[in-house]
């Protein structure tokens, strides 16, 4: 029971809204209004994402569908069942390429789309780990001018004073602690998720010259590191 004391002296509604509400509702105007949403979506698979398995399985149905494509034909190459929805798309897309042509540039749009997408859920959490610090502030503020309007009143310079701290507490701990490490983390998985899907989608494009003999684009582009 003296844990669950001790804990509630770091716990203030006015200082939690103010940190926390604060920084969110700033990142909520610094996005657009579909990359919120992204970013609130992308937490499900924060901790369960395993790129690595992911590939295998991409590469693996890759493989399916250049079987499929020599015994039987290119048109047959969306019957390859996957759990990768990306990897289905891609299926359905090559069975249905009128060229190389056409579905080299569609693979080099999807790349362009979901690096922005996943590049907007990023910038939110950035958002609010760089407005979390001010918000802190900003409550350390309120907190030190309460206490000084407060130096006659003893029983009034406790909470006032308790505000300043708590909300520069919070604003450090959602910055360094939550936030940021989301951001780090979406980006990190972002990155290796792009680097299997340009392998898989160069396969399917050489797949595709190979059966419908057309010039291809040299190859789907490397994602920019500087992004």
């Amino acid at each position: 029971m003296a844990i669950f004391e001790r804990l509630a002296l770091y716990f203030d509604p006015v200082a939690f809204l103010l940190v926390i509400g604060g920084s969110l509702l700033l990142a909520v105007f610094r996005s657009q209004k579909n990359d919120v949403g992204r970013a609130i979506a992308a937490l499900v698979p924060l901790l369960r994402a395993n790129p690595a398995a992911d590939s295998d399985a991409a590469m693996r149905a890759v493989r399916a569908m250049e079987r499929i494509a020599q015994t039987r034909s290119i048109r047959c190459t969306d019957r390859v069942q996957t759990a990768e929805r990306f990897l289905m798309l891609a299926g359905r897309r090559l069975s249905d390429a009128a060229s190389a042509e056409d579905f080299t540039r569609w693979a080099e749009e999807e790349l362009e789309d979901r690096e922005r997408r996943h590049r907007g859920a990023i910038d939110f959490w950035n958002a609010v780990a760089d407005s979390a610090p001010g918000m802190g502030m900003v409550g350390t503020i309120i907190g030190l001018v309460g206490m000084f309007a407060a130096m006659n009143d003893a029983d009034r310079i406790g909470p006032a004073m308790a505000l300043a701290m708590l909300t520069t507490l919070y604003g450090i701990v959602l910055s360094y602690l939550v936030a940021g490490p989301i951001a780090r983390r979406l980006e990190r998985l972002s990155g290796l998720e792009h680097d299997w899907q340009r392998r898989a989608l160069a396969h399917l494009g050489y797949l595709a010259h190979n059966e419908l003999g057309e010039p291809l684009r040299p190859r789907v582009p490397r994602r920019s590191r500087a992004a």
